[in-house]
């Protein structure tokens, strides 16, 4: 999709895409598991990610940044820190506490939900999704029903790592209703 998001410069790619290991047979064989801990460890790499997706941020005007989880919270968060604009936290159903808005999706093995909570979007909000690997979309999916269900508006997801060949960007389209996705490396 086109978008007015700065690109990435390569050098900058290629710095990230280094710092992501692939760790064969992981959690289960033939599945090779992406690791972002060398990444996260790396303070060139970490830092050259966040200011990757505050600058998305800034592009698309956004007023939240949704971190879906896990590892799309240690991602979101400085970014908007970095943006200076508020976090969101989408958790797994049942770890808020009090009011929570719930979306439900399905996984290649099950169902799964996740939820926020009910008063942290304004219909007036503008909301960057992040997360740390587009792979089946599911996910992604789930969170971007689950924001637009507040009347908040989804500008876009970004992702650290797509894995093209999963096809969950196809899936996740048709959630986004034209917004931009995102990927700073592929595979």
């Amino acid at each position: 999709m086109e978008n007015d998001a700065p690109p990435l410069p390569p050098h900058v790619r290629e710095l990230l895409a280094a710092r992501i290991h692939d760790v064969p047979d992981y959690p289960q064989p033939g599945v090779v598991f992406k690791d972002i801990t060398p990444l996260l460890a790396d303070p060139e790499a970490f830092g050259a990610l966040t200011e990757a997706l505050a600058e998305l941020c800034a592009a698309h005007g956004a007023t939240k940044v949704a971190g879906l989880e896990a590892r799309g919270f240690i991602l979101a968060a400085p970014a908007a820190v970095r943006a200076g604009i508020g976090f969101l936290p989408v958790r797994k159903a049942g770890k808020l506490p009090g009011a929570t808005l719930r979306e439900s999706y399905e996984l290649e093995y099950g169902t799964a939900e996740i939820e926020i909570h009910a008063e942290d979007l304004e219909p007036d909000d503008r909301v960057l999704v992040i997360d740390d690997v587009l792979a089946t979309g599911g996910t992604a999916e789930a969170g971007a029903r689950l924001i637009a269900s507040t009347g908040a508006e989804v500008v876009g997801v970004a992702v650290l790592l797509e894995l093209g060949f999963l096809r969950g960007r196809a899936r996740l389209e048709p959630a986004l209703d034209g917004a931009p996705i995102h990927a700073l490396v592929t595979a």
